[in-house]
C-alpha cells in the first residue's frame, strides 16, 4: 500500500504562482508513476501531469503546458507540482495518485492511489 498526502493549496490572484506537495509513504518501491489530477464540482477528474518515479518521462495536459512543472525527489519520497500564472479555471480540487504500472496514462482508473485533495482557488 501506498499512503499520499498533498500540502500547497489555497486562494491566490490571477497571475500568481502556487506550488502542491504530495508526499508518499509505505511501498513507494512499487510505484512506477504518480500524477497530479483536479475536479472541479459536476465534472470528472481531470488529468494535469504525471512523471515517472525513475527516470525523466514527464506528460502534461495541453491545458497547463508552458505554466505548471511537475517534479519529484525520490530521496524524499515527494512529488511536487509548481504552477506559474494561474487562472480562475485552474480553481479546483487539486489531487496525488500513483500507480505501480507503466506507461503513464491520464484516465484516473489506471491511479491505484490517492490523495484527499487541497483546494485552491484563484480569483480574477
Amino acid at each position: 500500500q501506498v499512503q499520499l498526502a498533498e500540502s500547497g493549496g489555497g486562494l491566490v490572484r490571477h497571475g500568481d504562482s502556487l506550488r502542491h506537495t504530495c508526499a508518499a509513504s509505505g511501498r513507494t518501491v512499487s510505484m512506477y508513476a504518480m500524477a497530479w489530477f483536479r475536479q472541479t464540482p459536476g465534472k470528472e477528474r481531470e488529468f494535469v501531469a504525471g512523471i515517472r518515479w525513475i527516470g525523466d518521462t514527464t506528460v502534461y495536459a495541453d491545458s497547463v503546458k508552458g505554466r505548471f512543472t511537475i517534479s519529484r525527489d525520490n530521496g524524499e519520497n515527494t512529488m511536487y507540482l509548481q504552477m506559474n500564472a494561474l487562472l480562475p479555471d485552474d480553481s479546483a480540487v487539486y489531487l496525488c495518485a500513483a500507480t505501480s504500472r507503466g506507461p503513464i496514462y491520464s484516465f484516473e482508473s489506471w491511479y491505484n492511489y490517492w490523495g484527499q485533495g487541497t483546494q485552491v482557488t484563484v480569483s480574477s
